[in-house]
């Protein structure tokens, strides 16, 4: 076990990074950022700051020097960097759950591998492609950068199978794909809801889930997430949870992870994972007796993991995003509202500010 008093390392300095730190803290860790960044969220609760670019291998050198042990805070940073560091300092979660999470074909032949159900999906590198592959899925269907993506940015929906060209054309807006790098078209899925498959993985192979949260979407934003779920979700978790369980076994996943899925009439569809904390899981803090934050720590340092149990009846987590963010006076005198701001300055439409958590007793 990685005593209190060690230095914890944070790749990207996010909301994320920021509610890391604070866990770390509570369990007497110090936390050292290294981000691209002069400064961000989770510069108030960090003990150090490094800034330098990933591919810096100079300052990565240093950095490693400086921790004991090493995790991520987000997907979008190139495994080779996360190698580089995994040769002089402990990592976790693995670089080959990096590799995978970022890449959307990667997961999708995995969790087929491993015997779960993905939209139907074709690789497209032109919009030639993308039309051959309209008439081979069908359409309505989801055009996706392969890498990059996420909160409904590097999507375009298309709705006929004649709208291949002016949706690959939509597509060329940010983020956009490196030269030589394929798009991603899927089948559009009918679902009933949608949820997500928290679960942590300790140094020693235990594993946790937490209740699977009911989450809804905004624009491609998730707006809330909520547990207990509905029933549909809750006959479809437990095949869920397997197909996570499966994918942290195969990579040797040490930390969090998170699998989102769709709800359909025939059972639980794959849509993607995220190799580290993540947003369904924020209600965690008030509505758990261990917080995902917390989890990863005790996992990435080899502590017993905590239980996952509920501390209410209901619980809800609903994320601030842009203005949303300005209504604090009125959810600070909110009797049961748990507040959560990141400290981001400016409230641009689509940023997240913050989140708001209501626990029922």
């Amino acid at each position: 076990m990685l005593p209190p008093g060690s230095t914890i390392g944070i790749l990207g300095g996010g909301q994320l990074g920021r509610m890391l730190a604070v866990a770390a803290a509570q369990l007497g860790y110090r936390s050292h950022v290294y981000a691209p960044e002069a400064t961000g969220p989770a510069t108030e609760v960090a003990a150090e700051w490094t800034q330098g670019r990933f591919e810096d291998a100079d300052a990565m050198r240093a950095f490693a020097a400086r921790v004991d042990v090493a995790t991520y805070e987000f997907e979008n940073i190139d495994p080779q960097a996360v190698a580089f560091l995994s040769g002089r300092v402990r990592v976790h979660p693995p670089v080959r759950a990096l590799d995978v999470a970022r890449y959307r074909p990667n997961e999708k032949a995995l969790v087929t591998e491993l015997g779960g159900r993905t939209a139907p999906y074709r690789e497209v590198a032109s919009a030639a492609d993308l039309a051959r592959a309209l008439r081979e899925i069908g359409a309505p269907a989801i055009l996706k950068t392969t890498l990059f993506g996420y909160d409904g940015k590097g999507q375009v929906r298309i709705d006929d199978i004649g709208d291949a060209e002016a949706a690959w054309a939509a597509l060329g807006s940010p983020p956009a794909l490196p030269a030589g790098v394929p798009a991603i078209v899927e089948g559009r899925i009918d679902f009933l809801a949608e949820f997500s498959v928290l679960l942590a993985r300790g140094r020693d192979g235990q594993v946790v889930t937490w209740d699977t949260p009911e989450n809804v979407h905004h624009d491609g934003i998730l707006a809330t997430s909520t547990v207990p779920a509905r029933g549909v979700i809750v006959e479809q978790a437990e095949a869920a949870i397997d197909v996570a369980r499966n994918i942290a076994e195969r990579l040797d996943y040490v930390g969090v992870m998170a699998a989102e899925f769709f709800a359909t009439p025939d059972g639980p569809v794959f849509n993607e994972m995220a190799p580290r904390v993540h947003n369904s899981g924020h209600w965690t803090i008030e509505g758990a007796e261990c917080s995902q934050f917390e989890n990863h720590i005790r996992a990435i340092c080899g502590l017993p993991l905590g239980s996952t149990a509920l501390t209410g009846a209901r619980v809800t987590m609903e994320n601030l995003v842009g203005a949303q963010a300005d209504a604090w006076p009125r959810l600070l005198a909110e009797p049961g509202a748990h507040l959560h701001l990141y400290g981001k300055g400016d409230s641009r439409p689509g940023r997240k500010m913050g989140h708001v958590t209501r626990v029922m007793r």
